[in-house]
């Protein structure tokens, strides 16, 4: 093993020594931050917040990965997965620099330190996460078990770029952790970046130990080696010693991804995937820390894991021992008269770009190019396909396969092995699905050069799209509805992302976040109740209004206008839902184009009214399914009540319908009124639960008469009609609704009414015996008139 020269051994510790001061700053003082005076209790803060036990680790791996960068000029970022370790991070970026360039008034001196301490995990001030203020971060950690797929998704497409991916003993033990070792069974040399996961093994978490850090090194190693990687060890606390062994790994690290890569670029994709590497970095918890509190050893157990030693306003043995712990680090070695870091300390620092902190990767939206789109045309329903039944999706995977010809190396789609089954698969025309493992004859459309992303998982699949989008590239994730649900937390969380990264000038506009929902709970009757649930949409429009869209688009050339916004959009969560089954078409390019503009639109060819006044109803919908039902509805009125006047409204931004103060998307006053009137009864067919439309028209006029049908968990393996009718949204439903909120009553309502109660009751007496729905359901189509 090489030993680190003096004089790097000394710059790097020295640095090490600085990060670890401004991390228990953070945490403890409100002033006095240099130590120039004795500590007093009224310098300590009143509420001590933050997690000192990752930190110094956290610290000790950046301090080296940056020496690596200095020697080799490599492009890198730094991803915590113990990411209440915020203090250690930013500590690294005051110390490059960084900080006071996006926060000019955290000084890099006595003030700025001053300031640094007190704004940490304080009111007005920053979170105790490695958080979206954090300059350098793509990640914020606080939800545990994204480090590994949100670093996989950053390397992707990216292949000058090195991720350092640090991944706590207790993060670990997440589900989405535990499934994203496999990233690099999709990750290929030739055009992607490398991921270095380092496991950082302290043995403790919040009260108590860790299921991996517990088992033995033998049974830890055979885990990791039994992904694929090739796995260095570096255990201890002993100085200097850890920081040689460290280096030494390191560096065999790095030089061993950069021979995987210069292999691969000069003799092409790799027939077998590479053994890439990783270290399992074993050091106490609260390392260098306080020993001893009260008698309990908390260095190295898990009472180091946030605030070591509390009280200390009150007491004074703890204040001592704060003060014994901070001069411990010797700051006034590191530091000079004016607070600024001494030159030892600057020359751990790589420059500029380099500087993970500063690093344009970690703020993706510097580096982005727009999508070359093609012309929509070229996809769109015609008009001699109208009336006849449509997989609206696959006419978005001929749009999707031809991104993929135009864009080798921005745009990716990602899908838990549900492309072909969504209707999706014209990509496999221009890519092949991506896997580094072992190929066999039998298989189609796979190959190391593909660079379509499916693994059945969707946790994977969310987070290498956030990855990929907040490093500047643009994607989509397509998953059946129900099980959107398994990723729904990463939806939230990237949306609270982008919601505080709106408000922090720096921070470029990176790709939006594009998910669309297909096999949709209204279409899954074959697999039954545990496939149908249309939950994301409920968490989408809770998102602040800068972030969420949600877009229902009801035939194939309204899904291919969403698309396109969508793809030009940024810092968005925009969820599409749409089934991908045979579907009626009813909008011509240009009214598709015309109505997602707007948001909603009247359907005059679908009702009855002539415009000229208030109708007697109006029929609202918002989603395909029950767009169908709507218009077979009105259809019924039409033909078996013409006195009665309807309107049909179908919404397809469903963030139209809150007031425009409430969302930027939402429909200006006079232009709802046109839609829905003043005082006319709303019958609401929506294909989520019908709550949702209530809490989005609330502060409209008269919100009461929005009387909304939609999915209420009524669910089984059943026929696609009885799952309308089951969740009394069917035709016949939303016909009586109609007649009981109608402004008048005509003749022959009573009459109607009975009517549609007996064909309920054909329904049901039908499909259990035939198996299948009523024939003039099952054939139905409408022939569009004007």
């Amino acid at each position: 093993m090489n030993q680190l020269p003096d004089q790097e051994l000394a710059s790097i510790d020295a640095w090490w020594r600085a990060a670890n001061y401004l991390t228990v700053g953070q945490i403890y003082l409100r002033d006095n931050p240099l130590l120039r005076r004795p500590l007093a209790p009224e310098q300590i803060k009143p509420r001590l917040l933050g997690h000192w036990g990752t930190s110094p680790g956290l610290s000790f791996i950046y301090a080296h990965v940056s020496r690596v960068i200095r020697e080799s000029g490599q492009s890198a970022i730094y991803l915590t997965g113990p990411g209440h370790g915020g203090p250690a991070l930013v500590a690294a970026g005051w110390l490059e620099g960084t900080y006071t360039e996006v926060f000019p008034d955290v000084t890099r001196d006595e003030a700025g330190m001053r300031r640094l301490f007190r704004q940490f995990s304080s009111p007005g001030g920053i979170p105790s996460h490695v958080s979206v203020t954090t300059p350098g971060s793509i990640h914020e950690g606080g939800e545990l078990g994204y480090a590994l797929v949100h670093a996989f998704g950053s390397v992707f497409d990216n292949p000058d770029l090195l991720t350092i991916a640090v991944v706590g003993d207790g993060e670990a033990e997440t589900g989405p952790l535990e499934g994203s070792w496999k990233g690099i069974s999709f990750l290929n040399p030739v055009r992607d970046g490398a991921v270095l996961p380092i496991l950082h093994l302290n043995d403790a978490k919040i009260s108590g130990p860790t299921v991996i850090g517990r088992k033995s090194p033998d049974e830890v190693r055979s885990l990791l080696e039994g992904h694929g990687y090739r796995v260095l060890e570096v255990t201890g606390s002993d100085l200097p010693g850890m920081h040689h062994r460290f280096a030494a790994a390191l560096a065999e690290c790095h030089a061993s991804i950069m021979e995987i890569q210069r292999s691969a670029r000069d003799h092409g994709t790799p027939a077998e995937r590479p053994h890439w590497p990783m270290i399992i970095l074993r050091t106490p918890k609260g390392w260098t820390g306080p020993a001893v509190v009260d008698g309990e050893q908390v260095e190295g157990t898990w009472r180091s894991h946030q605030v070591p030693l509390s009280g200390i306003r009150d007491n004074p043995d703890h204040l001592a021992q704060l003060e014994s712990w901070l001069r411990s680090y010797r700051p006034d070695e590191l530091f000079d008269r004016t607070g600024t870091p001494i030159a030892e300390v600057l020359a751990a620092n790589p420059a500029g770009p380099l500087r993970m902190s500063a690093s344009p990767h970690a703020n993706g939206g510097l580096l982005t190019r727009d999508l070359d789109l093609p012309d929509l045309r070229r996809f769109a329903v015609t008009g001699d396909e109208f009336g006849t039944a449509v997989e609206s999706t696959r006419r978005l995977g001929e749009l999707l396969a031809e991104l993929y010809r135009r864009n080798p190396d921005t745009f990716r789609l990602f899908c838990p092995d549900e492309v072909n089954s969504n209707r999706l698969g014209a990509v496999f025309d221009v890519s092949d699905r991506m896997f580094a493992e072992r190929v066999e004859p039998g298989d189609t459309k796979i190959s190391a050069d593909g660079r379509v992303m499916e693994v059945l998982s969707e946790h994977n699949c969310h987070g290498w799209l956030e990855g990929y989008t907040l490093t500047g590239r643009h994607g989509l994730f397509a998953s059946y509805q129900a099980f959107a649900m398994v990723s729904a937390s990463q939806t939230v969380q990237h949306g609270k992302w982008l919601e505080e990264a709106n408000h922090l000038p720096w921070r470029a506009k990176v790709p939006s976040l594009n998910i669309l929902l297909t096999s949709t709970c209204w279409r899954n009757d074959h697999n039954g109740f545990s496939h149908q649930g249309p939950g994301l949409i409920q968490n989408v429009i809770t998102h602040r209004g800068d972030v969420s869209r949600v877009y229902l688009p009801p035939d194939a050339n309204s899904l291919l206008h969403v698309a396109d916004r969508c793809l030009r959009s940024r810092s968005c969560v925009n969820l599409i839902v749409i089934d991908k089954q045979p579907q009626q078409q009813w909008l011509t390019f240009d009214e598709a184009a015309d109505q997602v503009e707007r948001g909603a639109a009247i359907w005059p060819w679908a009702g009855n009214d002539d415009g000229t006044g208030d109708p007697d109803v109006v029929l609202g919908c918002a989603g395909d399914v029950v767009t169908m039902e709507t218009i077979a509805a009105a259809e019924i009125l039409n033909q078996r009540m013409p006195q009665l006047k309807v309107r049909v409204v179908n919404v397809i931004d469903l963030m139209a319908l809150p007031r425009r103060r409430d969302h930027p998307h939402g429909l200006t006053d006079t232009y709802f009124r046109e839609l829905f009137t003043d005082q006319v009864d709303v019958v609401f067919s929506f294909h989520g639960f019908p709550g949702a439309i209530h809490q989005l028209v609330h502060g409209r006029p008269d919100a009461d008469r929005f009387h909304v049908r939609g999915f209420i968990e009524q669910g089984s393996t059943t026929t696609p009609f009885d799952m309308t009718v089951r969740n009394r949204a069917s035709r016949f439903h939303l016909v009586m609704d109609a007649i009981n909120n109608a402004r008048r009553t005509p003749p022959g309502a009573s009459e109607l009414l009975a009517w549609c109660e007996e064909r309920l009751a054909d329904h049901e007496r039908h499909v259990v015996a035939e198996l299948e729905d009523l024939p003039e359901i099952r054939n139905w189509s409408w022939t569009r008139k004007g």
